[in-house]
């Protein structure tokens, strides 16, 4: 399919889904074509361990539209929405899960809503969650609480079943960094935006990829890519500190001179308990961002791509670039080596 005649891109990253990979496909696809005939479906193996990718090339048999990306190891779901999101070449880009959690059902309400209102972002919001351990919704609430206190956005509700408009995918794509929040991006990027809600239903087959270690590393990204804010507690711890102490030691200072002063090292021991507790923790943070900065410093890519289930990939490119260059030559703001490369 000619790249100019796509309208919707739908990236779907998957992981250890074969189970369930081909009555998925088929079910979003089904909806897709209620809304479109000009789309492509873009799925992101990120490095299963299963039998997803040979699923995958059999559905492309049954899904012309279909296009697959395997990625060389399992680079976490973020990375594999930064490779549908670059590969994708819609006017608009869906993102949504492979197990259905996210309902298909919503995909023409959401083109239209794009179509009608021309808004550049629809946000799908949950309004009922599925299933969770009140551990898993306490840890969610805090941490979606976390991030609109220090980094002023609200995300309760926030998921990555959304649809972005072709303006704010080349947005995106001029933020480099490489430790990735996407709910997060998306929303600091801005943009006339519109909401529809949705209630997540269970999983199709499977289980989850996501555990309490990742979800903690997440929201710990999260929090560093987006605030600076625990820097400044630990100056604020300090500052506190500091004023403590010299309350303290007015007050030992007063009981040595008038003779009260209590032997003892209960509370010498609780001071250093209280101190070590917070220089450790201080330290902490401090080595969270400079982790953070060794990740971006590097410059390592985001991902690596293994295969692709299209085989003339390399003319897929150059039409890509060759598209690029007729837009810029006809808004005036092509180079010369574009101008070279131009065949007209």
């Amino acid at each position: 399919m000619n790249p100019l005649e796509i309208e919707v891109s739908v990236i779907i990253p998957i992981w250890n889904e074969a189970q369930h990979l081909s009555q998925s496909l088929k079910t979003i696809v089904g909806f897709i074509r209620q809304a479109t005939s000009c789309f492509e479906l873009i799925a992101v193996d990120d490095g299963s361990t299963d039998e997803t990718w040979s699923v995958l090339g059999l559905a492309r048999a049954e899904i012309p539209e279909l296009e697959g990306i395997r990625l060389s190891r399992n680079f976490g779901k973020e990375r594999a929405l930064c490779a549908g999101l670059e590969h994708a070449r819609g006017q608009a880009v869906i993102i949504m899960d492979g197990d259905l959690q996210h309902p298909p059902e919503l995909i023409p309400k959401m083109i239209e809503q794009w179509r009608s209102k021309g808004v550049k972002i629809v946000e799908c919001v949950k309004k009922v969650r599925s299933k969770e351990t009140l551990g898993y919704r306490l840890g969610t609430k805090i941490f979606y609480g976390l991030i609109h206190k220090l980094a002023r956005q609200d995300l309760h509700g926030a998921s990555d079943f959304k649809l972005l408009d072709r303006q704010v995918v080349e947005a995106w794509a001029k933020m480099p960094e490489r430790i990735t929040f996407f709910r997060g991006m998306t929303a600091w990027l801005g943009f006339a935006r519109t909401e529809l809600e949705f209630e997540v239903a269970p999983r199709i087959g499977g289980m989850t990829g996501w555990n309490h270690i990742t979800l903690v590393n997440l929201a710990l990204h999260a929090i560093v890519a987006f605030t600076s804010w625990p820097l400044r507690l630990v100056s604020m711890v300090g500052m506190i500190s500091f004023v403590l102490a010299i309350i303290l030691s007015i007050q030992t200072i007063y009981m040595k001179i008038a003779g009260i002063a209590v032997t003892g090292f209960t509370t010498v021991i609780l001071l250093l308990l209280c101190m070590n507790s917070m220089i450790m923790l201080s330290i902490g943070i401090l080595g969270e961002y400079i982790a953070a900065i060794y990740d971006e410093v590097k410059g390592r890519p985001r991902y690596v791509v293994s295969q692709r289930t299209w085989e003339d990939s390399a003319d897929r490119d150059i039409l890509k670039h060759k598209e690029t260059d007729m837009v810029n030559f006809k808004t005036g703001s092509y180079s010369l080596s574009a101008q070279n490369n131009i065949t007209l």
